[in-house]
């Protein structure tokens, strides 16, 4: 699983199995923003709400794919499957009052421009995978819901999509 450089490495060990305890049970360890997660507003900005503090439908919407040199339709949710997204792109992107942005594993989210994203309430989702199979002119229906983590900065999430 992908790390971001200096957060945690990803540690999974079993400690319970089937034959010796009659059941299984694994540790994980992992960093908030390890592999598919999801930013809360905190992560970058001190008067930021925690993952446990925003609503639940934050986390899902419609949806779109859109390229950074694209039209961005309103409020609805951004999906970028590559390019560098970087803060040349945060007027184009706070004009459209975009639900939330997700961002694909072989698109690059600048630092400077999650935070601005973060301040103005746009929840992010980073290092999605298989953005490849999504449809590019089609609306669909987003779902990246995260774990009720008490004053979290993020969470790991389990995204999908449903094509109308």
């Amino acid at each position: 699983m992908k790390v971001y450089p200096g957060d945690p490495k990803v540690d999974i060990k079993q400690i319970h199995t089937l034959k010796k305890e009659g059941w299984r049970l694994r540790l994980l360890k992992f960093g908030s923003h390890t592999g598919t997660h999801v930013d809360a507003f905190s992560h970058m900005d001190k008067r930021g709400s925690t993952i446990d503090k925003i609503p639940l439908n934050k986390f899902f919407g419609k949806a779109k794919v859109v390229k950074i040199n694209g039209n961005f339709p309103e409020k609805i949710g951004l999906v970028f499957k590559e390019g560098k997204l970087d803060l040349n792109l945060f007027q184009k992107i706070k004009k459209t009052k975009p639900s939330f942005l997700v961002v694909g594993d072989k698109a690059e989210l600048s630092v400077k421009l999650e935070k601005q994203l973060l301040k103005e309430k746009i929840i992010t989702f980073t290092d999605l995978i298989n953005i490849d199979k999504l449809p590019e002119n089609k609306l669909f229906s987003f779902f990246g819901v995260p774990l009720k983590i008490k004053d979290g900065d993020g969470s790991p999430i389990r995204a999908f999509a449903i094509i109308d």
